[in-house]
């Protein structure tokens, strides 16, 4: 599987497209349409799926131009952040410090994550893990045969999410990251929301978090 990043503008939030042999997956589509739809056009694969590891206005501003652009893929979110789609002030766009974005209203989620289900999409082999405390739906995505984790904003490299916004909790963060990331071998490489990518063993190592 190829992991491809895009950075966006707002937030430098990361976005990526898996690609395997015949399909791709999206994963939290975020700003720069553009530069999304220039490298889905250059693979030309169809889209699996968008998976978003939770909803955060940076990391949901392209969704539905995606859908409406490459045959409306089913999009899997976390059920307990599924209204924050169509809910600004919980996405944090309604908010007055965002005064400068337009308020983000997306249409509904068609699937909720069932978590360690064992998930087979189009030749893409993976489960989803419950990562919450940057936000209450905060999900993880590990793909095992490929050795890649998806942590959004859980777990950065040396650094974790940060906890003081709407449903934050640093203790539950770090319990989740501690039983669902840390628990899985140190070459896995780690695909954060921002940044620069890791491994866990890295992060086991080296985050001052733990």
């Amino acid at each position: 599987m190829k992991v491809h990043k895009i950075v966006n503008l707002i937030a430098f939030e990361n976005t990526y497209i898996l690609e395997n042999d015949r399909h791709v997956i999206v994963v939290d589509p975020g700003s720069d349409w553009r530069k999304i739809q220039r490298k889905l056009e250059e693979i030309a694969k169809p889209i699996t799926a968008i998976f978003l590891t939770h909803t955060h206005y940076d990391h949901i501003m392209s969704l539905d131009k995606v859908r409406d652009n490459f045959a409306n893929p089913p999009v899997y979110v976390a059920e307990s952040e599924a209204s924050w789609l169509y809910t600004p002030t919980d996405n944090l766009s309604g908010l007055d410090r965002h005064a400068d974005l337009e308020d983000i209203i997306l249409r509904p989620a068609e699937h909720f994550f069932t978590y360690h289900h064992d998930y087979q999409l189009d030749d893409f082999h993976f489960y989803a893990v419950q990562t919450p405390g940057h936000s209450i739906g905060g999900v993880s995505i590990i793909f095992p045969e490929d050795q890649v984790v998806l942590t959004g904003d859980a777990l950065f490299r040396e650094t974790i999410g940060r906890t003081d916004l709407p449903t934050g909790n640093l203790e539950q963060l770090l319990t989740g990251i501690r039983k669902e990331l840390f628990v899985l071998p140190k070459d896995y490489r780690v695909y954060p929301g921002h940044g620069n990518d890791t491994t866990i063993g890295h992060e086991k190592t080296f985050n001052p978090f733990f």
